[in-house]
């Protein structure tokens, strides 16, 4: 008999207090210890920012709901990496002027 996927995952929802627009969505709330040793310390003191209620429908900013829910659902947390940034160079040639 296998186990079927819950189609609503309640989480909590933390912000890294040393990495900008870094964020872990945890199935259980404070749950810290079920982390690698090494995401604990990038992580820094964690900042709880929202609770919220997964589902199919559900739109998040960047992150495919489906991926963040499998991932709550088999290692009870999901780390939702920073946007890659674009080089300086990339913005325009410098110049100023008409």
């Amino acid at each position: 008999m296998t186990k079927s996927k819950p189609a609503t995952v309640h989480c909590w929802v933390y912000r890294s207090s040393r990495k900008d627009e870094l964020y872990l969505y945890l199935r259980t709330k404070d749950g810290f210890e079920q982390l690698p040793e090494g995401l604990r310390k990038l992580l820094g003191t964690p900042e709880l920012v929202m609770e919220l209620d997964l589902h199919a429908d559900r739109r998040l900013a960047r992150a495919e709901v489906q991926k963040v829910m499998e991932r709550l659902h088999t290692q009870g947390y999901y780390l939702q990496m920073p946007p890659a940034r674009e080089p300086m160079s990339n913005l325009g040639d410098g110049k100023t002027g008409a």
